[in-house]
């Protein structure tokens, strides 16, 4: 936002409000998430028993894992929703990180359960039963979850959640395990190979390690208000510069904070342009990149090009017309 206008509206009160169908998206994506994971373990609970197997049981872990994460991601969701107010003056938005981070360590622990169930049976091997109830079963948990995860994308897609992102990244990790477990009980049943059943269950907990650290990774960066990728910080730099009267771009810094993305930085004007005209052109700049980065906050401050040799300035980020 431009500094210099006490008239113009003060971004940081609207912070958070957000677009109510954007609010809507995000909370249908959580009710459905913990909806289709309560389903999947209804259903995997009586394969299980039936089949015996620990491929199915790691499928079965996992949904309930996807429930717990489900239900952290959807109370993360609403209190990011939750406007800024006098003590969060930047909104609530870490609420969606903090919950992502949290994934990750459940997703890792059912890993790990996984992983000591499946060599457990390495070492004490038992016949597969009742396969073909079990693919009936793992065959439906596709279809379900692919659906959810096709819903996922819609709503990542019109508002760039990290909390939805994350729940839906260890949905997608379903999937494949999903046709882990059948390709399991094809063979353990078909060609009486029992072995078979947890070397499936070991691959399939390290596939679900794996989606865990990069879930945590991810929150973990954000939460420490990592950067924006570099292709975006250059094309905030290139719409300002595209501007004649703005001479330079210095102590550029950004950041997300779940759904809301904060972007400020300083522009080099003239000394001699009028305050009119460099307020008129840094409103400008701050509309077109809020144009570019929809939802986000942008702050502008505008120097005088002869000051700029006197301010701290990250070398990284500054930028002179020649």
């Amino acid at each position: 936002m431009a500094m210099s206008d006490p008239a113009t509206p003060d971004p940081i009160k609207n912070l958070g409000r957000g677009h109510s169908k954007q609010q809507k998206l995000l909370r249908y994506a959580t009710y459905a998430s913990a909806a289709t994971a309560s389903l999947l373990i209804a259903t995997k609970v009586g394969a299980w028993i039936l089949t015996d197997s620990v491929a199915m049981l790691s499928s079965l872990i996992d949904s309930m894992l996807d429930l717990v994460a489900s239900l952290i991601t959807l109370f993360a969701v609403r209190q990011a929703m939750v406007p800024a107010d006098s003590e969060h003056r930047f909104g609530h938005g870490k609420a969606e990180p903090l919950a992502a981070l949290a994934q990750s360590g459940f997703i890792a622990g059912s890993a790990l359960l996984l992983l000591v169930e499946a060599i457990d049976r390495l070492f004490a091997p038992q016949p597969v039963q009742e396969t073909t109830i079990g693919i009936a079963v793992m065959v439906f948990s596709i279809v379900a979850t692919l659906a959810l995860v096709l819903f996922q994308r819609y709503v990542i897609s019109r508002s760039s959640s990290v909390a939805v992102t994350a729940d839906s990244a260890h949905y997608k990790a379903d999937l494949y395990a999903n046709l882990g477990v059948i390709a399991a009980l094809i063979i353990a049943g078909t060609f009486d190979m029992p072995l078979v059943d947890p070397l499936f269950g070991i691959a399939i907990a390290g596939f679900i390690a794996y989606g865990a650290w990069q879930v945590g990774t991810e929150s973990f960066q954000m939460l420490m208000d990592h950067e924006l990728p570099d292709e975006d910080r250059e094309r905030i730099r290139a719409i300002a510069l595209a501007y004649p009267d703005v001479l330079g771009v210095h102590d550029l810094r950004s950041r997300k904070s779940g759904p809301d993305t904060f972007i400020q930085m300083h522009l080099d004007f003239n000394g001699h342009l009028s305050l009119n005209r460099a307020h008129t052109t840094a409103d400008a700049v701050e509309k077109e990149i809020m144009e570019a980065f929809p939802g986000a906050e942008v702050f502008v401050h505008q120097d005088p090009a002869s000051t700029t040799t006197d301010m701290p300035t990250d070398p990284e980020s500054e930028n002179v017309k020649p």
